[in-house]
Formats: structure tokens, C-alpha cells, sequence
């Protein structure tokens, strides 16, 4: 037996998260991660997953029980329409496009989603990122000591928003979903007082791109 296996993630489960990511007006890399973490939530908030009689409901709640892994892929062209067939949320900011699908089995994905490139979405970030929007919003550092490509930071920015929804106070997360859903990606904040604000960290589980264990974003929400 694997020394990291683990009876609860068998079979593995995760959420996949569709990037548009066109040549010729590509999204930036802080718009893409902010617009996953909304898509994310979008999602988990949605009737259809919420309500325990809700269709996406039991879908959900068998990722929850698991790992919370998340795979995000880029789509281009005919690719992306296509996807939008398949139940899941899409939501739109500051220019980044991002679907968010109702989670399920890793072996499982839709072919549709399958054939979607994973590796190399790696993005340009705006010279000059929009700022911060009007309270409440939920706000996520990404650690500047980690690299990261795109694909990987928007994952960890969804796995940032959803333990915010679930583990940050009661009334934050009341004022932050009545508000809007609004996610900013923080930028120019030391880390250190990043850190010193945040509710909630991400702690990756080493599958790609960086060692498991590693403190990958932080979430906070500011009313």
C-alpha cells in the first residue's frame, strides 16, 4: 500500500475548472485566478448544490468528503462553447472567463472536458491590476516565495474561496456572498501582513508543481 494513501480519497474526486484562454485576447493571470476562486463559489452556493434536494447536491458533498482537488484546464475556439453544455457555473471578471463543473470522479471526466489541455496555461498579470472593489470582498494572497503557472495558482485560489465560504465567521460570509461574490487577488501587500490578516490557508497536497505541504494562498474577507 502507497505510504500516502488514503481510504477517504479512493477513488479520487475534483472539480474541474475551465480557463478561455483565446490567442488572440488571452486573459490575465490575476483576472483568470479571480474569476476561478468566484466560479468556485458561484457553484457551492448554487441551489443545485446547496439545497440538500438539489441535483449537483450529493456530488458535492462526495468531493467535500474527499480531498478537495481541483483541475484546471484552458479551452480555445469551439472548445469553450462546448463545454458550456456540461453542468457547471460560468462566471466572467474583469475580462477572465472560468467555468467551474459539478465535481466527480477523476477517471470520470466528460470527454469533452478530458481532451482540454491541463499543463502550460501560464498567463501575463496586468501592468496595472484593477483595484480593489467596493466591501465586502474576499481577498486572496497568492505566496510570492512559490512559483506557480496560472492553471495551478487558479486552483489554489478556488480552493482559497471555498474554505473561506466554509470555515470563515458566519456574518463575513454572509456580508461577502449578499455582496456579490467579489474576489480580489491582493498584490503589493507583504506577505508577512498578509498572513497576519488571513482566515484561512491553503496548504497544497503535492500532487503538481510544488511539495506537498506547501502554504500556497491565504483568504480573508474585508467588510
Amino acid at each position: 500500500m502507497r505510504p500516502d494513501y488514503d481510504p477517504l480519497d479512493d477513488p479520487p474526486w475534483a472539480m474541474q475548472l475551465v480557463v478561455r484562454a483565446e490567442k488572440a485576447d488571452p486573459p490575465t493571470h490575476g483576472a483568470v485566478c479571480e474569476a476561478a476562486a468566484t466560479a468556485v463559489v458561484e457553484l457551492l452556493t448554487d441551489p443545485r448544490a446547496a439545497d440538500p434536494e438539489g441535483e449537483w447536491h450529493q456530488a458535492v458533498h462526495e468531493w467535500e468528503s474527499r480531498r478537495i482537488r481541483k483541475v484546471a484546464r484552458r479551452a480555445r475556439g469551439v472548445r469553450w462553447p462546448e463545454v458550456q453544455e456540461l453542468p457547471g457555473v460560468t462566471v466572467k471578471v474583469n475580462g477572465a472567463e472560468v467555468r467551474a463543473f459539478v465535481p466527480g470522479q477523476v477517471d470520470e471526466v466528460p470527454p469533452q472536458i478530458a481532451k482540454l489541455q491541463v499543463a502550460g496555461l501560464d498567463l501575463e498579470d496586468a501592468e496595472d491590476p484593477p483595484p480593489a472593489p467596493p466591501v465586502p470582498y474576499a481577498a486572496i494572497a497568492l505566496n510570492p516565495d512559490v512559483t506557480m503557472t496560472t492553471g495551478k495558482a487558479a486552483a489554489q485560489s478556488g480552493h482559497a474561496a471555498q474554505l473561506l465560504l466554509r470555515q470563515a465567521p458566519a456574518a463575513d460570509v454572509t456580508a461577502w456572498l449578499e455582496g456579490g461574490v467579489r474576489v480580489h487577488l491582493a498584490r503589493g501587500i507583504p506577505w508577512h501582513d498578509c498572513v497576519q490578516n488571513a482566515t484561512i490557508a491553503v496548504r497544497d497536497g503535492g500532487f503538481t508543481e510544488v511539495p506537498p505541504g506547501t502554504m500556497t494562498a491565504i483568504a480573508w474577507i474585508v467588510r
